[in-house]
């Protein structure tokens, strides 16, 4: 009893849940008067520590008063049990103290040098074996805390039970909880450094988290997935690479189809219904806005709390891996959309995680975007780049994603983001470019490039910055492709004017060729598209019924035929007459229209054509695979232009003729003689179409038309877009320089 007066100051911080180093004080401990053992477990009725070799040797442990603390010798000098009687029932189980640091030492230099790239398998929860025994090991980084415990359905919630040890050289706290196994929820709880309680934390690295409203985080099942994708995995550099073709279905998995009862489907039965779809539709693949658990549905996933947990709302871990391996196995890639350019402010997440501005700025001119009503990552420490790159390694190698969409890297770019003059502070050399963005995307890619070959990086960048997709070695960025947001922004507003207006806006479909190959880009027509009163792509479209139509399927036959990876949103590709609503599902009823029909067969031979023909794809970022013919016509808003595959192949040829009046026999040149097969009308009746050009071939006769050596005379249909292939076989392959010059 001297010895417990004796440290009563540091029973006392145990009792009050307010010690910086509980294990100093629980567990077994040598002292003068012999061994002693001492227990926190408020509530409990009694304790007994069981000798594990010999449960003959046992000693009953006293209550100090009511504290919840109990104290007595151990019951041998080996391994020990505690049988605790909670009023009823009896639990038998190892003394979390009785075990020494978990963490290895490599892992606590990595986590305090940023660098631990298997963070997600280092911190959070994980089940283990330690000296024999199962439970689970909870590891998390709050070097300000001045306790932190895990709390759980496992001990009723109370700090006091699980207090963990801090290993100062990282600031990361850990405990080993015997016997405890997956699917028990936790938080931590932690005091900040004024000693004041913050509300319950959810882990910033939990593999599996409730689903919202709720808020709490889940121990995860650790048995690895089944994986059956190991031919695409193979393949997959070579699907994804510059020369490859790259058509992309955008989805947001909540809303893409629901029960009759409004839910959605989840994760498993997505992997049925959307892979069939999406294969079917030819898109080679599939785009998921955020899947990273979040908070309000609202965000569509844009302001992620858990960078390393998918929705719950949908289904667990494995569902999502399922849905993944199907995709992988009906050949179709999965980009998902991650966001390391802000995260919200719920007080369960990582706002002042440990009571500071831990995870953000503590500047609100750096680390605060108002725009989302969010927290700015502190790019430039260690270790909060160390848990980004951590959570992008994750998706990309226990999850196979083959490539992730990086949001709002222009917010990213640029300090002085949707800031007013002396909102924002200049970096080190007085400029608005972000440099610590800019040197962790740069170690985003060479991280992925060492860890993930073949995996992508897709840039959401709006702006000019220059290199956005040029290696890291040569001074860019590093992503391997970007959204040409330029592009979109362009052909959309020329095709919602009305075509009699076009003639004085030619240049904004003619623009984007000047800078198609600054950059290697995706076209898209995202989500973003089709929200905030902007209409859907089709109701954007000006006309009568018909001409509406006819604008889209023009608009998506130009887009296929342009060069330029391809991105659609989901709803897009049947003519969605409405605007995208996250809570419900796109109005698939219209496909009892045929009018509706027509744009989704069209779409499915859009991605047959262009996943078949390398004119299409293959030198998409290549000068050298364009060629305008017809650039200047604004008066009949006609535009021509070949794309070329290289290696002495067949040219195509597209036309887009977007006025509603025919053009009969319009001249123009091409490269060679011979028969040009049509692949392509947008006009054609089984997509909605007049047909008013029913030829599938057209003969190019050896008469010189402006600068090409040859010319043919089409039928240019009304607010349409022909696609035609020369026929090799009927003409002199002699003047090849011709067409690849």
């Amino acid at each position: 009893m001297g010895e417990e007066l004796r440290i009563a100051p540091a029973l006392q911080a145990v009792i009050d849940g307010r010690s910086l180093d509980p294990f100093a004080v629980l567990g077994p401990h040598r002292s003068v008067s012999g061994d002693v053992l001492r227990v926190m477990v408020p509530g409990a009725f009694a304790v007994t520590a069981v000798a594990r070799d010999e449960p003959s040797l046992q000693t009953t442990l006293s209550p100090m008063r009511h504290t919840g603390l109990f104290v007595g010798p151990c019951a041998g000098p080996g391994p020990y049990l505690l049988r605790i009687d909670w009023g009823g029932p009896i639990q038998e189980t190892e003394d979390p103290y009785s075990f020494g640091p978990i963490l290895g030492e490599l892992d606590v230099y990595l986590l305090a040098e940023g660098k631990h790239r298997d963070l997600a398998q280092c911190l959070g929860a994980h089940q283990m074996v330690v000296d024999g025994v199962p439970g689970v090991r909870f590891g998390v980084w709050a070097p300000n805390a001045r306790r932190v415990s895990v709390v759980g359905d496992f001990n009723t919630w109370d700090g006091r039970r699980h207090q963990m040890r801090l290993r100062h050289e990282a600031g990361v706290w850990e405990i080993f909880v015997p016997r405890l196994r997956a699917g028990a929820l936790y938080k931590y709880e932690l005091l900040g450094p004024d000693g004041g309680m913050l509300p319950l934390k959810a882990d910033p690295v939990a593999w599996q988290a409730e689903p919202p409203p709720a808020t709490a985080s889940i121990v995860a099942d650790p048995a690895p997935f089944r994986w059956s994708d190991e031919a695409w995995c193979l393949e997959r550099a070579r699907r994804q690479a510059p020369d490859a073709p790259i058509s992309i279905y955008e989805i947001h998995a909540g809303s893409w189809f629901r029960h009759p009862d409004g839910r959605p489907l989840g994760w498993s039965e997505l992997a049925e219904q959307l892979v069939d779809y999406v294969e079917r539709m030819g898109f080679t693949h599939v785009e998921f806005l955020p899947v990273m658990a979040h908070p309000f549905g609202g965000s569509w996933g844009y302001q992620p709390l858990s960078q390393f947990a998918p929705n719950a709302l949908l289904g667990t871990p494995e569902e999502f891996a399922l849905l993944i391996d199907r995709c992988h196995n009906a050949g179709i890639g999965v980009l998902l959309d991650w966001v390391p350019a802000h995260f919200p402010t719920d007080p369960h997440g990582l706002a002042r995680f440990d009571g500071t501005p831990l995870y953000e700025h503590a500047d609100p001119r750096e680390g605060y975007q108002r725009d989302w009503n969010t927290l700015i990552y502190n790019l430039g420490r260690n270790e909060v780049r160390g848990f980004l790159i951590a959570s992008a390694l994750y998706w990309l190698e226990r999850f196979h994603a083959d490539g992730l969409r990086v949001d709002a890297v222009a917010a990213m770019l640029y300090r002085d983001y949707s800031r007013a003059e002396g909102e924002w502070i200049p970096n080190i050399y007085g400029g608005r470019e972000n440099l610590e963005s800019v040197a962790f995307l740069q170690e985003l890619r060479r991280s992925i490039d060492a860890r993930c070959p073949g995996a992508i990086l897709v840039a959401e960048e709006s702006t000019a910055w220059p290199g956005v997709t040029r290696s890291p070695d040569q001074g860019g960025l590093g992503f391997h492709y970007k959204w040409n947001m330029g592009w979109m922004h362009d052909t959309l507003n020329y095709l919602s004017l009305e075509p009699i207006h076009r003639r004085y806006h030619h240049d904004a479909m003619t623009f984007g060729l000047l800078y198609a190959y600054s950059e290697r880009f995706i076209l898209p027509l995202s989500h973003d598209e089709v929200v905030y009163g902007k209409r859907s792509i089709l109701g954007r479209m000006p006309g009568d019924h018909w001409q509406r139509f006819a604008n889209l399927r023009a608009y998506l036959g130009f887009m296929w035929s342009h060069p330029g990876k391809k991105l659609l949103f989901m709803g897009t590709e049947f003519g969605q007459e409405s605007e995208w609503n996250h809570d419900a599902q796109p109005d698939w009823d219209l496909l009892d229209a045929p009018a509706h029909r027509g744009v989704q067969r069209l779409v499915r031979d859009l991605n047959r054509i262009y996943t078949t023909e390398p004119a299409l794809y293959a030198r998409d970022c290549e000068e050298t695979g364009y060629r305008w013919v017809v650039v200047d016509d604004r008066e009949q808003s006609v535009f021509a232009y070949l794309r070329m595959p290289g290696n002495n192949g067949a040219p195509l040829l597209a036309i887009a003729n977007f006025t509603p009046v025919p053009r009969n026999d319009y001249r123009l040149g091409v490269p060679e003689a011979g028969k040009w097969r049509a692949l392509l009308n947008t006009d054609a009746a089984c997509y909605g179409g007049s047909d008013f050009n029913r030829g599938r071939e057209a003969r190019a006769e050896p008469a010189p038309w402006r600068d090409w050596p040859a010319s043919l005379a089409l039928a240019l249909p009304p607010l349409a877009t022909l696609i035609l292939r020369l026929d090799e076989a009927s003409t002199d392959r002699g003047s090849a320089q011709l067409i690849n010059r």
